[in-house]
């Protein structure tokens, strides 16, 4: 009978990819846990159930992560594993080159980034650019015979999928279309550069300005102070007669 689907009992797996937690939610972090609750609120529950039992048996074969897109294989109860595809938009250079320039606008953003560590507030920045992190909907297909949406093929692929963004945050981002790799270079600047280093200069090469007057991009530098050139020793006075001892080199010095 065409389109008639028996849902019988699968066929079992050795060595398919099994969940890790083995009874109630899938999902550990918050950003996994973000992509769970966005499949729970638009997929069928009764499915989903289905689904996480097949995760946790560990019925899928294989999960591969690109662009835009997640293909995978899953045995079901005929000999033939049914292959999933799992889409979402990926981004181009343009919009990635945004995202990246308002990362690094931010030094606490960036620094988690580097750290290997995703930080909360990355969704709101994704949002304030008018593009989403996490997708508002599946395009999801799975070769199976069963008509219903999403079947328990393409749901035990999403909750493993959900515990690989535990494992590793930078996922997310590779399937809007940057890895790791890429993202954390933008960050990093120059290649082998240490965005942490700080240029060290020798003390001997500070003299000449050590003494000068600090000037900012609102405040012009001032060459004489107002205030008194001993103002110094009376407000952190030195032990015994020293005061009066330094008080003339004080006064020399802010003639000079």
């Amino acid at each position: 009978m065409p389109g008639w689907y028996d849902g019988g009992r699968p066929i079992k797996v050795e060595g398919g990819l099994k969940a890790r937690t083995q009874r109630g939610s899938i999902g550990s972090t918050w950003w996994s846990r973000r992509f769970i609750d966005i499949l729970e609120r638009i997929c069928d529950k009764g499915r989903l159930s289905r689904g996480r039992a097949y995760a946790r048996q560990g019925q899928v074969l294989s999960i591969d992560l690109s662009p835009g897109e997640v293909t995978a294989a899953v045995q079901g109860s005929r000999r033939d594993p049914y292959t999933v595809e799992i889409r979402i938009e990926a981004y181009d250079e343009g919009r990635w080159a945004t995202v990246e320039d308002a990362i690094a606008a931010q030094a606490v953003y960036r620094a988690k980034l580097l750290a290997g560590e995703m930080p909360p507030e990355i969704e709101e920045l994704f949002a304030a650019l008018g593009i989403d992190l996490f997708p508002r909907d599946l395009d999801m297909d799975c070769s199976c015979p069963d008509w219903g949406f999403p079947c328990k093929h393409l749901s035990a692929v999403l909750y493993l999928l959900a515990e690989s963004f535990d494992d590793d945050p930078f996922l997310v981002l590779a399937w809007r279309g940057r890895t790791r790799e890429q993202l954390l270079g933008s960050l990093a600047g120059t290649p082998g550069e240490d965005p942490l280093r700080v240029d060290d200069v020798p003390f001997a090469d500070r003299l000449a300005d050590f003494y000068a007057p600090g000037a900012t991009a609102h405040r012009p530098e001032r060459r004489h102070s107002a205030a008194a050139p001993d103002l110094l020793l009376r407000v952190f006075p030195p032990p015994g007669d020293l005061a009066r001892a330094l008080g003339p080199a004080y006064r020399g010095l802010a003639e000079a």
